[in-house]
């Protein structure tokens, strides 16, 4: 797993053997193939991917991606995250752990875990 910052504080992209989220030009790459995403599902991703191995409480989630307060009951992020591992296919369940009961963290994938098919970049 590669964080790269463009400054001190400014995260310029992610990136691990399979997946690579670009902060500036809001894209996903994974396995060498574009993923299309809506703003808020790439919003989400890179919220996860800020804090990739770190679990993100949905509290975090929701008040960061859509500005919900801790008195919001919603499911939204259930769907979201949902949606999500869809457009991720079958690397998804590896990339997005639900951590029962706190949040979700994002997984880096190591070179051990790419998929025997996966385009080599």
């Amino acid at each position: 797993m590669e964080v790269i910052q463009i400054d001190g504080n400014r995260t310029e992209r992610y990136v691990d053997p399979r997946l690579e989220v670009d902060f500036r030009t809001t894209t996903v790459v994974l396995d060498s193939r574009p993923v299309k995403l809506t703003n808020l599902e790439f919003q989400l991703l890179a919220r996860l991917a800020q804090d990739a191995g770190d679990i993100v409480p949905r509290a975090t989630l929701l008040k960061s991606v859509w500005g919900y307060g801790s008195e919001i009951r919603t499911r939204t992020l259930d769907v979201h995250i949902r949606r999500l591992r869809r457009k991720l296919k079958d690397s998804s369940r590896q990339h997005i752990e639900t951590v029962f009961g706190i949040g979700y963290r994002l997984q880096p994938c190591r070179k051990s875990d790419r998929l025997p098919n996966a385009v080599s970049a």
